[in-house]
């Protein structure tokens, strides 16, 4: 059984995390909504924005981990949060908005998964989605690498596969567009600045490098983040005011059904 997720951890960067939210929420055009759904809702930062823009809807937020539901609930006590999965999860009535932020790049088979979640929208609703499209960044790259080195290799061989590389946009396209008025997709390279190396691990500790640390326990991960740090030193060189720049592209989808 996988490790819950870590709200505190997560939040520890809250800011710049919810800054692609605030993004993909200025493009959702709706001006009014009914009953609005936060996949992968995570602490609730992302809800919030929701029922801001929204004040008389019904919120609905879901995710995996019991921990990230309950800082959600703390945060927002006035909002509905359910244990739901992003492959199965079903609702009573139809939404307006299916808002998934960061989360659905650790489900498997958008061609499968994309349509289902276009079903659970009214007419005239919007699937809005933000996915990390960073595999290729020297930050996991680097992953990787530490992965395959070590004396923990065995360990981490499925590691890697926790996250499949995104499809083109033109693939993202021709799974929407038969269920949608209008499809919209756009890239936005997020360029963090952040407190040295050590910032980039404490920022991953929580998403990232989560296959990678579940399965290793004590000294184990203390060396395996050892050897990660070092190999980010070689590629995030100090700026002039020593901080680092952690380049951080994200993949937009909007998709307003029929």
């Amino acid at each position: 059984m996988a490790a819950d997720w870590n709200a505190r951890q997560y939040l520890k960067f809250e800011d710049e995390r919810t800054r692609p939210s605030r993004d993909l929420l200025a493009q959702v055009p709706l001006p009014d909504a009914g009953f609005v759904v936060d996949l992968g809702c995570g602490p609730g930062n992302s809800t919030q924005l929701l029922a801001e823009r929204f004040p008389g809807a019904e919120v609905l937020g879901l995710d995996t981990s019991p921990d990230m539901l309950a800082a959600a609930r703390a945060r927002l006590p006035n909002a509905r949060f359910e244990a739901g999965d992003a492959s199965t999860f079903t609702l009573d009535k139809p939404a307006d908005l299916i808002f998934a932020n960061a989360v659905l790049q650790w489900v498997p088979d958008h061609a499968t998964l994309l349509p289902r979640l276009m079903t659970l929208l009214a007419p005239g609703g919007v699937l809005a989605v933000q996915m990390p499209d960073n595999l290729d960044e020297p930050s996991h790259v680097a992953m990787r690498e530490s992965a395959m080195s070590g004396p923990w290799a065995d360990k981490l061989s499925e590691a890697s596969r926790a996250r499949a590389v995104l499809p083109e946009p033109g693939g993202y396209y021709d799974m929407l567009a038969p269920h949608a008025a209008r499809v919209d997709i756009w890239h936005t390279i997020y360029n963090h600045p952040l407190d040295g190396v050590s910032a980039i691990v404490e920022w991953l500790k929580s998403t990232g490098l989560r296959p990678f640390l579940d399965p290793l326990e004590g000294d184990e991960r203390a060396e395996f983040l050892e050897d990660y740090a070092a190999r980010l030193s070689d590629c995030y060189r100090p700026r002039v005011d020593g901080k680092v720049l952690l380049a951080f592209p994200r993949l937009f989808l909007l998709a307003v059904k029929k």
